[in-house]
């Protein structure tokens, strides 16, 4: 699913495993974006971070592997 922008703190659920992921980061190297994710179910300086190519798509952006659940997820 894509969005028309990645913000901090938008939650995303893994395609393969189900698990839910907070975005912490996002950061720019020469024409790629990248997203820094981390499980939600952790406290944060517990957590392994994950980091992700934000796609671009003509319907916005998206994390490949990775749907958008902001107002559909409870967890």
């Amino acid at each position: 699913m894509a969005v028309k922008v990645i913000q901090l703190g938008q939650v995303w659920r893994n395609d393969e495993n189900g698990n839910i992921f907070l975005v912490t980061k996002l950061y720019n190297e020469l024409f790629t974006q990248y997203a820094m994710l981390r499980p939600a179910n952790f406290t944060a300086p517990q957590a392994d971070t994950i980091r992700v190519k934000v796609a671009k798509t003509p319907e916005g952006v998206t994390l490949p592997g990775y749907t958008f659940t902001q107002d559909s997820q409870e967890f």
